[in-house]
């Protein structure tokens, strides 16, 4: 059985016991979050929502709070001595899957 959840803006296709980095839910690990999926695929077939299967969840539990490598923003105007240098570290919640009911 999978699911696909929609959360942060994009799309992940989970099964049971699947471990996923997705953006911060703000919350602390250890606690419980639940999904309406978007679609559901069993043995019996695929349910697609219009926009969420109705009826269906996902459950998942919060794992850890990490953060990504340092990404460099490096902005240069040659020979007019202009030079600017940012970076960005994103924070991520790993989850793992639970349970998928439909």
């Amino acid at each position: 059985m999978f699911a696909v959840i929609k959360t942060g803006g994009k799309q992940y296709k989970v099964a049971e016991n699947d471990v996923i980095a997705v953006e911060t839910l703000g919350v602390e690990p250890g606690a419980t979050v639940e999904f309406e999926p978007l679609m559901v695929g069993t043995a019996d077939g695929v349910k697609i929502g219009a926009p969420v299967v109705a009826g269906a969840k996902v459950t998942a539990e919060v794992v850890d709070l990490v953060r990504t490598r340092r990404v460099l923003i490096f902005k240069k105007t040659r020979r007019k001595g202009y030079r600017r240098l940012n970076g960005h570290r994103q924070s991520l919640a790993k989850i793992r899957v639970t349970s998928i009911s439909a």
